[in-house]
This record gives structure tokens, sequence and C-alpha cells, in this order.
């Protein structure tokens, strides 16, 4: 060979050596996917989802800028033999690389649950259900088959007792099963022995202290610190066997949360979560009480307190008593300034 077929050869190999290694650099580490968008795109991968139908949702949305690179990549690492469910955020400007790898893995997102100020069963299966694959309508049937609301301890009305407000990081393809036993675990971990003691200490079951919990909750919504002195005042009305007369399961009868002022026709409806015609606590929660809540029953304030209404301020706060002609006279003063602000229901 002549020296300069040589230095030609190598000059060759020397440039093809640098475009494919350039070619290559640029497939892994160049900006690809989202470019120049300013939010992540959530990728949602059902179980079954084959490798054609992730790139179409990604095309379909417009995802990746080269797609030639794309997959070239994609099968160079497998990934079309592994795919897996979930659900993935693809950041903007990301490369080819770092999506094919997080996709292979399974390397998912979770969703960040956040439920609360919920009263009804089916409003929790409308704000969960949605977020997951599992959808609105296995976890209604779930909460509705007394088999599983059985495995928790539950039945089909209390079952609500098990969901604790507050913000959960769940992966979106979990099934319903593992769904409900992360709910479950949520829930015996507020439950320690200390808390269980207290219960048992009021002679409550932990879902009546949730059904207790409930009812102060929705009568002490806003003022938290007062909530101990009304888990009391119900306290003292179960023990002596006086009936509770709690305006919110009147409410919650009627399903009309609205109501702003209880008539006397609408104490007479007839439910047993009217607390005005039956004694005791009613079937179940009539909302999702949050954990404040459930300690203020565990940690209720002792006092001798049977009734409060609530004050002619319109503060917020309860005007208690202990004599039914002293609550009349504050209840008065209430329905004066009711009537003065002319708040008729």
């Amino acid at each position: 060979m002549s020296r300069n077929f040589k230095v030609g050869a190598f000059i060759t190999l020397a440039v093809l050596t640098t475009t494919f290694t350039f070619y290559f650099w640029q497939i892994f580490r160049t900006p690809n996917l989202q470019l120049e968008k300013e939010n992540s795109f959530v990728l949602y991968i059902p179980e079954g989802a084959t490798y054609e139908t992730v790139l179409d949702t990604l095309k379909k949305n417009d995802v990746i800028n080269d797609q030639v690179s794309f997959r070239f990549l994609a099968k160079l690492l497998k990934y079309p033999e592994r795919i897996k469910s979930g659900r993935y955020l693809i950041k903007p400007n990301a490369t080819n690389y770092a999506v094919i790898s997080k996709l292979r893995e399974g390397d998912q997102d979770a969703v960040r649950l956040t439920f609360n100020n919920i009263r009804l069963k089916e409003e929790l299966i409308d704000r969960i259900g949605p977020k997951f694959e599992f959808g609105e309508e296995k976890l209604r049937e779930a909460l509705s088959t007394p088999a599983v609301c059985q495995k928790y301890g539950f039945d089909t009305t209390t079952v609500v007792s098990m969901f604790l407000p507050n913000t959960y990081d769940i992966f979106w393809d979990v099934s319903t099963e593992r769904f409900l036993d992360r709910m479950h675990s949520e829930y015996k971990k507020f439950w320690t022995d200390e808390r269980l003691a207290k219960a048992k200490a009021i002679n409550l079951t932990p879902v009546e202290v949730s059904t207790l919990a409930s009812i102060v909750e929705e009568e002490q919504a806003r003022k938290v610190d007062e909530r101990p002195r009304v888990a009391g005042m119900y306290i003292n009305r179960l023990q002596s066997g006086m009936p509770l007369q709690a305006d919110p399961t009147v409410k919650f009868a009627l399903k009309d949360f609205g109501i702003k002022r209880i008539l006397t026709a609408q104490l007479m409806v007839a439910s047993p979560y009217n607390t005005y015609r039956n004694v005791g606590l009613p079937p179940g929660p009539i909302r999702l009480a949050d954990q404040n809540s459930l300690d203020a029953v565990l940690n209720y304030e002792k006092h001798d307190y049977t009734y409060m209404c609530a004050k002619a301020d319109l503060s917020g706060y309860h005007a208690f008593a202990d004599n039914y002609a002293e609550h009349l006279a504050n209840a008065r003063m209430y329905q004066a300034e009711l009537n003065r602000r002319n708040i008729m229901k």
C-alpha cells in the first residue's frame, strides 16, 4: 500500500468514527422529547400495552421530535420487549436515553393522592377512582362488596372509616386490592396501642370513634381548638343515654348539606342517621373525619356540659351549658340573631 492510500484510509476511518460517535452521542444525549415545552408530559401505559401503543401515544401528543433516533435506541436497549405499565413524567427537553431507560426499568412517577372534606362514599369514589388505572367502577364494586369490606374489619357503610384524609404517593397502576391494602395499612398505623386503649377507656370501638369524630368535625369545622370540648359534650350524652341531637346528622339524612337553619319538620326525617329520633351513634360516619377530629374524641375535654348551640355572635364557636334552662337562653339569643340577619334556612 502506498503511504497516501494509508493516510487517506486513516482519515476516512477517523471521519466515519467521529461521525458515528457524534451521531450516537446525539441519539443518547441530545434532547429529543418535549422540546422547548414548559410542562412535563404524563404518559400512562396500561397493563397489556404494546411498544407500538406507547409510540402512538407519544406521536399523537407530539412528544418526540426525531422518531427515527428514538426507535433506533429503543430497539438497541431492547425496550420493545420490556414494556411496563405505569405513569411516567417526561420532562421538557428530555433525552432519548433518559426516557427509554425510565420506561424500560418501570421507574414510574407516583400519583400524589390528596383527599379531604368528603361526606359520602360516592364522593370518595369519584375523587379517587379517576386517578388510578382501576377506575371508579372497580373501586365502587369493591367498597360495595361485603366480603371485601369484612376483610378489613368493616361493613359497606363503615368502610369509609378506613380512609384517613391525608396525602399519599401511590403508583397509578396499583390494583384495587393493593390500593385498599395501602389504605388499611395507613389506618392501622394511626390506630396505635395507645389510641386503642383510649378508645376502650370510653367504651368505643375505632369505628365508633370515627363516627363520633365525623359529627364533631361537622359541628366544628373551623375552630379546631374547640373540638375536644364538643367531643366531651357528645360523650356525656352517650354515657347518660341522651340522644345526641346533632344537626349535621339531620343534614346527612336529608342529603342536603347547604342547610343553615334546621327546621322542626326536618328534625322528624325518618333515618337511622337522625340523632334526634334515634339514641346513640348513627350507623357510620357522616364524613371522613381527619386525624385531628379522631384525636379530639380520644382526648376529649372532661366537663359537665350536655348542651351546646352556636354562639349568638356567629364567631364560629359554641355556647355550652350543663342544664336545659341555660341552653334555652343561649338558643334564644342565637335564633334572635339569625332572625335579625334574615337567615331562614
